[in-house]
This record gives structure tokens, sequence and C-alpha cells, in this order.
């Protein structure tokens, strides 16, 4: 096979795996609610106010609290396994053709992924 036909598969299957098994998650949950208005763009002029008053940046607030994470891990895991076992069966292929569209062009590769792994292998 030759490079291209790989990064196609790749791409294809990045963009089926991320729909099926990061969406409609508990992510979700955590991305539901209200958007502040924010004139930067980037969130750094909106600030929240906790239980007792204290003042704190929305880009320092921790936008996933230590409970909701296992939940949303235990959640995309358990989608990639299903993913992988039932990937030949029908019903998940004709899934992944509709959520195609949708997709578009949501991949490139990621450097500082790269960079991890090769930092981790020192």
């Amino acid at each position: 096979m030759n490079k291209e036909a790989e990064k196609r598969i790749a791409a294809k299957l990045a963009k089926a795996m991320a729909m099926l098994c990061v969406r409609n998650t508990h992510i979700e949950i955590i991305q539901a609610g209200k958007t502040p208005v924010t004139r930067t763009g980037d969130g750094s002029d909106v600030t929240v106010v906790d239980a007792d008053g204290n003042r704190i940046p929305r880009t320092e607030v921790s936008h996933l609290s230590d409970d909701e994470m296992p939940d949303l891990m235990r959640d995309i895991v358990n989608r990639l396994y299903t993913f992988h076992l039932c990937a030949d069966e029908p019903g998940l292929q004709a899934e992944i053709e509709r959520w195609m569209a949708v997709a578009g062009k949501w991949y490139e590769l990621d450097h500082r992924m790269i960079a991890s792994i090769n930092a981790a292998g020192t």
C-alpha cells in the first residue's frame, strides 16, 4: 500500500473514531451549558466567581473535574473497544459513512503527540 492510501485510510479511521467514540460521550455534558460572552475571543476577559467569592479568570478555571474525568475516559475507552470489535459489522459501517460528511477535513499530523512520544522514548 502506498503512503497516500495509508494517509487516506488513517484519516477516515481517525474521523470515524472521533465521531463515534468521542462525540456523544460525557464530553457532551461538559460542553453543555451557556457560553459566556468574550470580546477577546479566547475567554481571557471572562471571570468566574466561585462560592467563596473568588474571581478566577476563565482561562485558569478547570473545565473538567476530577470526578468527570474517569467517566469521560471510561466512556471513550468503551466506545473505542466496541468500534474495534464491531468495525466489520454493516450497521457500524453505515454509521461511519453517515458521519464522514460531518467530519470533513478534520485531520492533520499532531506534531505535539509525536514530540511527546519521542521524548518518552529517550
